[in-house]
């Protein structure tokens, strides 16, 4: 008999409605009975679409959470710097998780949220949809396969997109660390824990260099203003411009996803250009109060004296994440955007395997987003065969200690930062 799932969604921004909409696309058995926002016009969207009434309706998660339990699984898609007090909260009042990454920019509160779920047996899944994807599904099954003989070294890099940069991480809410998270963790614990259980290794150290470099008042154009269209001389030309990042789509090709609907929900290009002109995202990209890096490298030593080399830029056309794996029988060389795996074996035949195959879905985050919500279904209903899921709290902790370590190097000039004494 199938059970019906009971969901509550902290958080009704981009990654939350993602999360709900893949629930309902996936399962005629969930039920969302309450929600919380403090953006009143997020709150009432959301609830009005899903049909939640006006008393489940809460302006903060702080006041959703002061109520007695009313469903299985919190849903915490909030800003980065809330997740973990939102998360001890739930699992003190008897929910199980499924937590946007990070945990927490904190070292101590992502530990803290690991021992809690432990103590009180509590379910959290961590927003690891990396795992999830049929691209690094099948590359870890080539690997654990042994065919290309031991992990001995790896190069992955992070093409961020250039006008991503300038939305999420110049103009948008992770574009100061002390506000959200640094942006190795941000944007790149996915990556710190796709390679850690891709090698099936852990960290012995970590070194780190990045800067941020170009998105600062001394570079603006000249006579830029303030705000982008207050008649900047370079504002058609500017690449980052919001006539080139938002308007000219909407008004030529009606493009109103992702990033233009994180602007407005409204959907018309009068409502955009109205949020732009006075809102967040249509400052001058070199007159924002931002301060994390534009790019950045990684270097890990792993538990064997395996090495991992990662590079993260903002600069490049297009987004996307290429991967070597070099190992002592073997290489692959895999392009998460093409979803190609090219597979050469010392000695012996080469070959190119197409991973679309291996996704159910390969929207979103590549199918991560898919692939991490059939998770959760199979944890609590008989939608899925999964008995356990890829992206526990246990298993995604050591990202985060990873990656913050990789900003204290960076921060100290490229220090080496042994793990274990920067645990303790």
């Amino acid at each position: 008999m199938k059970k019906t799932l009971n969901v509550i969604f902290i958080g009704l921004g981009s990654r939350g409605n993602v999360y709900a909409s893949q629930l309902k696309k996936q399962s005629e058995d969930v039920n969302f009975v309450a929600c919380a926002d403090i953006d009143p016009d997020k709150l009432t969207r959301f609830a009005d679409k899903y049909g939640i009434p006006e008393e489940c309706r809460y302006k903060s998660g702080e006041e959703l959470l002061n109520c007695e339990k009313m469903a299985d699984i919190a849903v915490i898609a909030t800003p980065d710097r809330l997740h973990a007090s939102e998360a001890i909260a739930a699992m003190k009042k008897g929910y199980n998780l499924l937590l946007e990454k990070p945990i927490s920019p904190v070292l101590s509160e992502c530990l803290q949220v690991a021992k809690t779920a432990e103590e009180l047996n509590k379910s959290v899944i961590v927003c690891h949809v990396l795992r999830y994807t049929g691209f690094y599904g099948r590359l870890k099954e080539i690997i654990s396969s042994g065919e290309i003989g031991d992990p001995v070294s790896v190069d992955a890099f992070e093409a961020v997109h250039y006008w991503h940069q300038a939305h999420s991480f110049v103009r948008g809410n992770w574009r100061n660390s002390t506000e959200s998270s640094p942006m190795i963790l941000q944007k790149s614990c996915h990556d710190m824990d796709i390679l850690l259980w891709l090698t099936g290794k852990h960290c012995k150290a970590v070194s780190s260099f990045g800067s941020l470099t170009h998105f600062k008042a001394e570079n603006a154009p000249e006579g830029a203003p303030e705000r982008c269209s207050d008649k900047c001389p370079s504002y058609l030309s500017c690449p980052y411009s919001v006539e080139n990042c938002y308007i000219k789509r909407a008004r030529e090709q009606g493009f109103f996803g992702w990033p233009t609907d994180v602007v407005t929900q409204e959907k018309t290009l009068e409502d955009l250009e109205k949020r732009l002109a006075e809102g967040p995202y249509g400052r001058c990209v070199y007159h924002c109060d931002n301060d994390v890096v534009d790019h950045q490298v990684v270097n890990l030593l792993l538990d064997d004296n395996a090495t991992v080399a990662f590079t993260m830029c903002a600069f490049t056309k297009a987004g996307g994440r290429t991967i070597r794996f070099m190992g002592t029988k073997g290489e692959i060389i895999g392009d998460m955007d093409k979803k190609t795996l090219a597979v050469h074996i010392f000695g012996g035949e080469s070959r190119v395997e197409d991973t679309n195959a291996a996704a159910t879905d390969n929207l979103g985050h590549g199918g991560g987003d898919y692939g991490i919500v059939r998770d959760l279904l199979g944890l609590y209903t008989d939608e899925s065969g999964s008995s356990q899921s890829l992206t526990g709290i246990k298993n995604s902790v050591e990202s985060h200690v990873v990656a913050l370590a990789a900003e204290e190097s960076r921060k100290t000039g490229g220090k080496l930062i042994n793990i274990e004494d920067f645990i303790k």
